[in-house]
């Protein structure tokens, strides 16, 4: 059972290495799936869809919220419902849903991306949160002992 006693500690060692799966999850998503599409989506024009540091930074930022976000939200539905696989996919989808999902859908509509796009970012987004969940589940589980 995850601890009912938020642990700062715990958290932020789960959070630091469930985001080494999502930030190279979200990299090689971008380079491999989006990056091509988007830059096709606007005819290749220049400084769409581009990396320099200060873009890689704020990504890297970015990824460490989301991962606090589904480390967070597995802590405190495992708390209630128990740690078990059925609550890492509900977690998983949950964030998923919350970021994901209106994000993708935002954009497309904003007509900043084609709709077609979601076919490919939509699963492979929710792969990464599921497996992201499912890394934190179980570091969670390796600090059980501790609350008891």
């Amino acid at each position: 059972m995850i601890a009912k006693k938020f642990s700062f500690k715990h958290f932020t060692i789960i959070t630091l290495l469930t985001s080494i799966w999502i930030h190279i999850s979200e990299v090689f998503r971008y380079f491999v799936f989006v990056m091509p599409r988007v830059k096709s989506f606007f005819d290749n024009q220049q400084g769409i869809a581009e990396m320099d540091f200060g873009i890689f930074a704020i990504w890297g930022f970015w990824d460490t919220i989301l991962t606090s976000v589904l480390v967070f939200v597995i802590w405190f539905y495992s708390g209630v419902f128990g740690n078990s696989n059925r609550s890492t996919l509900i977690s998983g989808t949950i964030v998923w849903v919350a970021v994901f999902v209106i994000f993708w859908v935002a954009t497309a509509n904003m007509g900043l991306s084609d709709w077609e796009i979601l076919w490919i970012t939509l699963p492979l987004s929710w792969l990464e949160m599921i497996v992201g969940a499912w890394i934190a589940s179980k570091l969670y589980k390796k600090y059980e002992n501790d609350y008891v």
